[in-house]
Order: C-alpha cells, then sequence, then structure tokens
C-alpha cells in the first residue's frame, strides 16, 4: 500500500447532502479496494484563485489516505465524470505506507518526550576551554 493525498474542489452550489454523497463515494472507493483513510478534512468554502468554469468560489476537500495504484486510478475516473466536481489533484506521499495505528498514536508522546529532556539539559558552559592559547 502507498500513501496518498488528494485536495478536491467542489461546486460552490453543493447543499450538505451532496457535498456528504461526494465524501461517502470517495470514502467507498477507496475503502471498496482494500485502502483505507487517514483523514478526511473539510476546508469548506473558499475563494478560488481564478474562476472555473465561471464559479469564483468552491467548496474544498482534503484526504490524505492509504490504498494501492488501482484505488488512485478509479477516484480520478470517477472525478473525472463527476460534474459536482471542478478539479482535484492526488499527490504520492510515501511508496510503502504500513505504519500500524499504535505507531501513529506513541510518535506524538515519543517527540513530546525528546523535546522534554532537550529542555531539562543544562546548556554547556561559554568559558573558553583551558587548553587553548590566546594568540
Amino acid at each position: 500500500m502507498r500513501r496518498y493525498e488528494t485536495i478536491a474542489i467542489l461546486k460552490p452550489s453543493l447543499g450538505e447532502d451532496d457535498l456528504k454523497s461526494v465524501i461517502d463515494r470517495s470514502t467507498g472507493i477507496i475503502e471498496g479496494l482494500e485502502g483505507s483513510m487517514i483523514k478526511l478534512d473539510r476546508w469548506g468554502l473558499k475563494k478560488l484563485a481564478y474562476p472555473i468554469g465561471k464559479e469564483q468560489q468552491g467548496h474544498y476537500l482534503y484526504m490524505q489516505y492509504a490504498g494501492v495504484p488501482a484505488a488512485v486510478s478509479e477516484l480520478e475516473r470517477i472525478y473525472r465524470i463527476e460534474d459536482r466536481v471542478m478539479k482535484f489533484l492526488t499527490v504520492k506521499l510515501q511508496d510503502v505506507y504500513s505504519e500500524l495505528p499504535e505507531d501513529i498514536a506513541a510518535e506524538p508522546v515519543a517527540q513530546e518526550a525528546a523535546d522534554q529532556d532537550l529542555v531539562d539539559q543544562e546548556p554547556e558552559s561559554l568559558e573558553p576551554a583551558e587548553d587553548v592559547e590566546e594568540v
């Protein structure tokens, strides 16, 4: 499995039910091909940098998931057909994704412990070493 992220821009005229429908379909495609959703984030209605199909705004959807390349191909195929999706971009983050849920939860704790150890250490003395000759 590989790790991917996809950002999709959906039409601004969509209601809550339509947004939920696109999200459910995307999640279903990924999980149907033995993938797993890592993070799903709705960024909301934002102004576009340039008009897309005479639209000035769009609903942004961010998905981070682990899956096989076939899942990405199917997701992009559906997005090309889907009228509610204006633009999308998929990026591969990792070639091999095998992180267990316990590792994900333990990682921030380990980082906090390492940061705390650095804070607890005394700074080294700023006095010059005794063996250094002055010129």
